[in-house]
């Protein structure tokens, strides 16, 4: 059995996503992200490249480039109302508030800030416009079975990155 990161490899990671400019850490994940190398393409070619050969307690650093993955920031998602219109529940930085536009298409914004007097919303993820670099820990390396395989990760879990990250917005 190798211990190096091979295609039809299941694989454990720890990460964090660092700015680039200001190196504070931006997302970091609970608990262990699991998928099947080469089969499941959660993470970008990129990232999944520079795993290929590795072992567990490597680290590595990825730059990423936001933009290709969420588009350029569109201040027209960004909105601010008087702090009287919003609810008491909805008054905390970091807090999701889902809204639902004229056609029904539904969409998550974070409270980014408030005071005495106004409220506002980003519907941007909150990597977008960043330079941010992806820091992975391998944590372990084993032969995948059939199932994982097919499934491209863990049989009780189907790993995102998208969804992740998503939960930073």
């Amino acid at each position: 059995m190798s211990d190096t990161i091979e295609n039809e490899k299941f694989v454990e990671l720890n990460y964090k996503v660092i700015d680039t400019k200001s190196g504070n850490i931006l997302v970091t994940v609970d608990y262990p992200l699991g998928y099947v190398h080469g089969v499941n393409d959660v993470m970008s070619k990129a990232v999944t490249k520079e795993l290929y050969g590795k072992k567990v307690g490597d680290i590595i650093e990825v730059p990423i480039d936001t933009t290709l993955l969420y588009g350029e920031r569109d201040e027209s998602l960004v909105f601010t109302d008087r702090i009287e219109h919003v609810p008491e529940e909805y008054r905390e930085i970091g807090t999701t508030i889902t809204m639902e536009n004229e056609k029904g298409e539904m969409k998550n914004f974070i409270v980014t800030r408030f005071d005495d007097k106004t409220l506002t919303v980003d519907g941007n993820n909150p990597l977008c416009g960043r330079e941010v670099t992806f820091v992975l820990e391998v944590l372990s390396i084993r032969d995948a079975t059939d199932e994982e395989i097919e499934l491209g990760g863990a049989i009780d879990a189907n790993p995102d990155l998208n969804e992740i990250l998503s939960r930073a917005e």
